[in-house]
C-alpha cells in the first residue's frame, strides 16, 4: 500500500497573514454598517422610477402649500422672521424627525432576510437607515434652502451651531422613537395602526404649521410637553436671532427626551433581540 507523506504548511506571512488574521468585532460591525448603508441607499434612491425626486417633492409640496396660505392671508412675518422661512425651517426640522422615526420603525421588518447572516443584528439595520435618512435630509434641506436664497429669502442661518445641534437632537429623538416603536410593533402588532395615526397629531401640535405664540394658556403649556415643539422653535431661532421664542423652550428638554428614548430603545433591542429577528 502506498504511503503518502504530508509536508507541514508554513504559516502565512506579510500581506497574506493580514488576510488570514481574524477581524475584530468593531471591524466587522463597521463593515456591516457600510454594506447596509449602501444597500439602503440604492433601495431608497432607485427602488422605483424617480424615487429620489419624490424624496425632495414631499417637503417641497408641504412648504409650498403653507407658504401660499400665509401669502394669501397676507402674513409676511411670523414671530419676527420672514413667514416663508418660518415655514421652511419648521418643516425641514419636523421632516428630519418624522422620516428618521418612520424609517427606523420599519427597518427590522423590511430586512428580515438579512438576519440569516449571523454578522447582521437588528440594531445594525436601524443604524444604517437612521444615518442614511440624516444624510438624505441634509441634501434635501440644502437644495431647498439654496432655492430659497436664490429667490431672495434670507435662507442662511444666523446661528448655524444652534441649528445643527437642535437638528441633531431631533434626529436622535427620531432614532429613539423608531427603536421603541419597532419593538412595540413586534410585541403588540395592533399598535401599528395607532402609531400611524399618531404622526398626524404630532404634525399639528408641534408648531409645524401654526405658531405656538398664537396658542393661549393653559394649552400652550400642554403643547410644550412635546419635545418636537422645542426643537422646531429653536431651529427657527437659529435662522433668525430676532425670532420671538415662546417662554419655556429648552434645548436640554429636547435632548432629555432624545437620550431617554434612545437608551430605552437600545435596552428593548437587547431584551427582545430574538423576537425582532424571528418575527
Amino acid at each position: 500500500m502506498m504511503r503518502v507523506s504530508y509536508r507541514p504548511v508554513d504559516p502565512p506571512s506579510g500581506a497574506a497573514a493580514a488576510r488570514f488574521k481574524a477581524r475584530s468585532p468593531y471591524t466587522v460591525t463597521f463593515s456591516v454598517w457600510r454594506a447596509l448603508f449602501l444597500r439602503e441607499a440604492l433601495d431608497r434612491l432607485f427602488d422605483m422610477r424617480a424615487a429620489w425626486m419624490w424624496m425632495l417633492m414631499e417637503p417641497v409640496i408641504h412648504i409650498g402649500f403653507f407658504t401660499y396660505i400665509y401669502t394669501v392671508i397676507r402674513v409676511r412675518f411670523v414671530g419676527g422672521i420672514d413667514a416663508a422661512m418660518w415655514v421652511i425651517a419648521g418643516m425641514l426640522a419636523f421632516f428630519m424627525f418624522r422620516r428618521t422615526a418612520v424609517q427606523v420603525t420599519y427597518a427590522v421588518e423590511s430586512n428580515q432576510p438579512l438576519f440569516a447572516y449571523r454578522q447582521v443584528k437588528a440594531f445594525d439595520v436601524a443604524v444604517a437607515r437612521a444615518v442614511l435618512e440624516a444624510f438624505l435630509m441634509i441634501i434635501v434641506s440644502a437644495v431647498i434652502l439654496a432655492v430659497a436664497e436664490l429667490t431672495g429669502r434670507p435662507a442662511l442661518p444666523n446661528d448655524p451651531l444652534l441649528v445643527a445641534v437642535t437638528v441633531f437632537g431631533l434626529w436622535l429623538f427620531g432614532v429613539g422613537y423608531g427603536l421603541v416603536t419597532s419593538v412595540l410593533m413586534v410585541l403588540v402588532p395592533e399598535s401599528e395602526h395607532i402609531l400611524k395615526i399618531l404622526m398626524l397629531p404630532l404634525y399639528l401640535v408641534s408648531g409645524t404649521i401654526s405658531p405656538l405664540s398664537a396658542i393661549p394658556q393653559p394649552y400652550l403649556d400642554m403643547l410644550l410637553f412635546n419635545p418636537i415643539a422645542h426643537g422646531l422653535e429653536l431651529v427657527r431661532q437659529g435662522f433668525g436671532t430676532e425670532y420671538h421664542v415662546v417662554s419655556g423652550v429648552s434645548l436640554g428638554y429636547l435632548y432629555g427626551w432624545a437620550g431617554l428614548s434612545f437608551f430605552l430603545g437600545l435596552a428593548l433591542y437587547r431584551s427582545f433581540a430574538r423576537q425582532l429577528v424571528t418575527q
